[in-house]
């Protein structure tokens, strides 16, 4: 595939937007870009945060119909036990979303090291299809950093984002701490199902409008800082 600069200068008489219209057509035409992949991709990007508002909405409408009955303080006491469960299920979909896609930019990188500029002859006589399964077999250290890096960082950082997460969306109590966070978890389940990397904080903070949507439009603080 050619591209800019070679485009640039098989035709030098180009001007500037020609010469990026056609190195664009050479994209576009060959199968560089596989936009099945990416189509879904750009898609969920939006689709994401809806998913995880309607599942929180549901989550949380039946939470309230099968506790309406129960003791206030008796029901708070559980829901807060209960978001340990809830927020261990969404940080294992956190991990399993966010972690591979280092995992994935890691190992492109290292197969082009191996094949492109080692010239390495296992990768070379194995098919481009099968390279990435090789590297995923022999290469345990990529995941374990991966895994590593994204604990450390959960633990580490991120104050203001939760505060963000926690109060300025809506006021998040334990009950819908629960729905947003199993929301959560259950989009992300989803997309890791099919493949699709999506973003856990849009994801989230769909969930989060979700539960506060339940108690009325107003609740929700849409142009929150």
């Amino acid at each position: 595939m050619m591209d800019y600069h070679d485009v640039a200068a098989a035709q030098p008489d180009l001007g500037t937007w020609e010469t990026i219209k056609e190195a664009f057509s050479q994209v576009t035409h060959q199968s560089v870009v596989k936009f099945d992949k990416v189509i879904p991709i750009f898609l969920f990007i939006f689709m994401a945060p809806v998913i995880g508002m309607i599942i929180s909405i549901i989550i949380t409408l039946i939470i309230v119909h099968l506790y309406k009955r129960s003791n206030p303080h008796k029901a708070d006491k559980s829901f807060k036990r209960l978001q340990l469960a809830s927020s261990a299920l969404f940080s294992l979909g956190h991990g399993l979303n966010d972690a591979q896609k280092v995992m994935g930019i890691i190992g492109a990188a290292l197969i082009y090291y191996h094949v492109e500029m080692l010239q390495d002859p296992v990768y070379l006589n194995i098919p481009a299809a099968g390279r990435f399964d090789y590297f995923a077999q022999h290469y345990i250290w990529v995941p374990l950093v991966s895994f590593i890096a994204i604990a450390l960082g959960t633990m580490s950082g991120g104050w203001k984002i939760i505060k963000t997460m926690g109060t300025k969306i809506t006021k998040v109590t334990s009950l819908e701490g629960v729905s947003a966070e199993t929301a959560g978890a259950i989009t992300l389940f989803i997309t890791d199902h099919f493949g699709i990397p999506v973003s856990t904080t849009h994801t989230i903070t769909g969930s989060i409008i979700g539960v506060g949507l339940t108690k009325r439009i107003s609740a929700v603080r849409w142009g929150s800082q």
